[in-house]
């Protein structure tokens, strides 16, 4: 067996699949979009049943686009936003000759400006949210990351990005702490919108849960961990998960994410 082969079976068998996913995305657009392993296979059946096809998606904290493949093999256009600037070169990389791909080099926010933002060695922890950092160091969930470098980033907010690029169907969300603030920024209800949850940060999903909620009726769901199924077979009104989440607050080896779904936009 070659050193390559033996490379694809210790990674296929040991590494945890987001990573596998990483891994794949910095390989390239066209491998990423023709190589499907099973969770892979799992985020396109989990997408596809949320998502119609043809969709406009805002992806968040797009990171190194491990959401983006998906929902682009799916057929869907994504605008992806991202403000760490490694993070970047490696999505235009991937996905920066994909006509269907909008790459965007900032984070989104309440209002347009610039902010800082911790910059940790681990990309997919950096943040704008020094709550977040204090609340998963205090935890144990991250005591032994360090967020060593600060940068400044410019911020856009969600109805900025409506005016320019359209209405999406579905908003993922994924900022380490700062979801919120990204909520604020946005004045209308949407059709799906995916928000990361860790029970340290249960008041900040809460203000985005009622900021949503004040948009327009709002019924709701969980996801645990990268299981990539919901986690319940009947979506909840928002004080239902609400109170879902409070009895969850000390439960902190949990993480997932909340989708929030419009009951009046078609």
């Amino acid at each position: 067996m070659s050193a390559l082969s033996r490379l694809k079976l210790i990674s296929k068998n040991l590494l945890p699949p987001i990573v596998v996913e990483a891994v794949r995305t910095i390989r390239g657009t066209r491998e990423k979009y023709t190589t499907v392993d099973p969770h892979s296979a799992a985020m396109d059946s989990f997408y596809g049943s949320l998502v119609p096809p043809n969709s406009l998606c805002f992806d968040i904290g797009a990171n190194i686009g491990n959401r983006i493949a998906p929902l682009r093999r799916l057929g869907l256009r994504v605008i992806a936003l991202e403000p760490q600037p490694k993070c970047y070169s490696l999505l235009q990389a991937s996905f920066g000759a994909d006509h269907n791909v909008t790459l965007v080099n900032k984070a989104a926010g309440s209002a347009p400006g610039k902010a800082p933002m911790m910059v940790s060695d681990m990309h997919v922890l950096s943040t704008l949210s020094q709550s977040f950092i204090d609340a998963t160091s205090k935890s144990g969930r991250f005591e032994q990351i360090t967020w060593g470098k600060t940068i400044t980033v410019e911020i856009v907010t969600l109805d900025a990005l409506i005016a320019q690029y359209g209405v999406p169907h579905f908003i993922k969300i994924d900022v380490e702490g700062f979801e919120f603030e990204v909520v604020r920024g946005l004045s209308r209800p949407i059709n799906l919108i995916s928000l990361e949850w860790t029970p340290e940060l249960t008041d900040t999903l809460i203000a985005c849960i009622e900021h949503l909620g004040k948009l327009g009726p709002i019924s709701c769901n969980l996801s645990w961990g990268e299981s990539m199924r919901l986690a319940r077979s009947k979506w909840m009104d928002k004080d239902r998960l609400v109170s879902t989440l409070n009895e969850l607050r000390d439960e902190n080896y949990l993480f997932g994410d909340v989708y929030i779904r419009s009951t009046i936009v078609s």
